[in-house]
């Protein structure tokens, strides 16, 4: 299997927020793992993106708030595991012979871009919708429009850098290692306010 292309990567993402359940649907039936991986990565932010903005709710009582926060928690969790199964489908699918010790290693990893990727999708999804506002002023508008601009290129900038990495990988000019995040205030067992050292 050939390692995805960074336009493929963000046409899924897309065509995830084209879709009217965008932020409560599971992720479907992928082709490949590292597809699976590349959307379920992908709905994990859309769902942490709808929790964030809820969370700054003042109309509705704390414990509603605490769940939300809870819930960015989990999702949080779930994104970074998924990047690191990216990171893992990839380096699979990449040729091992070619990722020799002499290769510059990127710092970056290409599950990490293609998280940062799924970020700028859903900026650019909901900076568009700043920009269709029919009750906002021209000034908002117009501001909206420079900030969807500028996002977009973003995306298009790191978009060629994440091919240009699995270029390099695949030429043995770089490699990149999976790295664990070991989040550790969600794990009773190192969280010392949940295993009763800050009692």
């Amino acid at each position: 299997m050939k390692p995805p292309r960074s336009t493929e990567i963000t046409d899924l993402h897309d065509s995830v927020l084209a879709q009217p359940d965008w932020g409560t649907a599971g992720a479907a039936a992928q082709a490949s793992e590292v597809w699976s991986h590349i959307e379920r990565n992908h709905r994990c932010n859309c769902r942490l993106w709808i929790e964030e903005d809820q969370a700054w709710r003042r109309d509705v009582p704390d414990a509603e708030i605490a769940a939300n926060k809870r819930s960015i928690d989990a999702f949080n969790q779930q994104r970074n595991d998924a990047i690191e199964k990216i990171d893992e489908a990839l380096l699979a699918v990449l040729p091992a012979s070619e990722r020799g010790a002499d290769a510059r290693l990127n710092s970056e990893t290409a599950g990490a871009m293609v998280d940062r990727m799924s970020i700028l999708a859903l900026k650019i999804f909901h900076m568009r919708i700043q920009t269709e506002r029919h009750d906002a002023g021209k000034e908002h508008l117009d501001t909206s429009r420079a900030r969807l601009a500028r996002l977009s290129e973003q995306r298009a900038d790191l978009a060629g850098c994440f091919d240009a990495l699995l270029a390099d990988c695949l030429a043995g000019r770089a490699r990149f290692k999976v790295y664990r995040q070991f989040k550790t205030y969600n794990d009773p067992a190192f969280n010392p306010y949940l295993y009763g050292a800050k009692r």
